[in-house]
């Protein structure tokens, strides 16, 4: 994409050029991500988690690696659907910057929408779908009341501590591509960061049979890695 011939002479722009550093940082990021992706898993946590969170007064949430912000879109409907919206505060994050401008703006392409519907209707999803956005020829844009109470930041699981103590963290999709020793430092790091009987949601392909974690939650659904921190 450079127009470069050799490793090392991406090593000199890395090193001298603090954009184009920025960029393959940015180019290296995988922000794969769609709204309601994976709707066994939304239906879920109507169903197992929505219970525990209607018995706090306000409830924070995380969304770890929101990518361009789809799923926390999908976290809001669920959330007004299900008369939580109005008293939960969402911290959707990411380190991709790029990515988060356009989560914030919440604009998607209108071609999306047909798969996101079905994925929203197998989810459980109980209104109109297209209630929830505008639409012209080719894009769509997520109605203001569904980010007013989303807080957007740059946030990087390697390096950042605890920022806030929450109810629920979800982070599906981002561990696999993550080495055992850096799965178990994120792993402490949402452990620290989500209060005793919190809700730990990880994807389809992780799990914490081998973190050293393993003992500190119980399962509330072993197919969806949904999981609950005992104390």
């Amino acid at each position: 994409m450079a127009g470069l011939n050799h490793v090392h002479e991406l090593q000199h722009l890395v090193l001298s050029d603090e954009t184009f550093a920025f960029k393959l940082l940015q180019d290296l990021s995988i922000t794969v991500t769609e709204m309601f992706r994976d709707p066994g898993f939304y239906k879920s946590l109507r169903e197992n988690v929505i219970p525990i969170l209607k018995t706090y007064p306000f409830i924070k949430i995380w969304h770890a690696g929101c990518a361009t912000g789809e799923e926390a879109y999908s976290m809001s409907i669920l959330l007004k659907e299900e008369g939580l919206y109005d008293r939960t505060t969402i911290y959707a994050t990411d380190f991709n910057q790029r990515a988060l401008s356009q989560a914030k703006e919440g604009i998607f392409s209108n071609r999306m929408m047909k798969e996101y519907e079905t994925n929203y209707k197998l989810s459980g999803g109980k209104e109109l779908f297209s209630n929830y956005y505008t639409s012209d020829n080719d894009n769509v844009i997520m109605n203001q009341s569904l980010k007013k109470n989303i807080v957007w930041a740059n946030h990087n699981l390697v390096t950042d501590s605890v920022f806030a103590e929450v109810h629920l963290i979800l982070c599906r999709n981002v561990l696999i591509y993550f080495d055992k020793n850096l799965q178990n430092k994120v792993q402490k790091l949402f452990f620290d960061s989500l209060i005793t009987g919190g809700i730990l949601c990880l994807g389809s392909k992780e799990g914490l049979r081998f973190s050293e974690f393993h003992n500190e939650y119980g399962e509330l659904d072993t197919k969806h890695r949904i999981f609950k921190k005992k104390y």
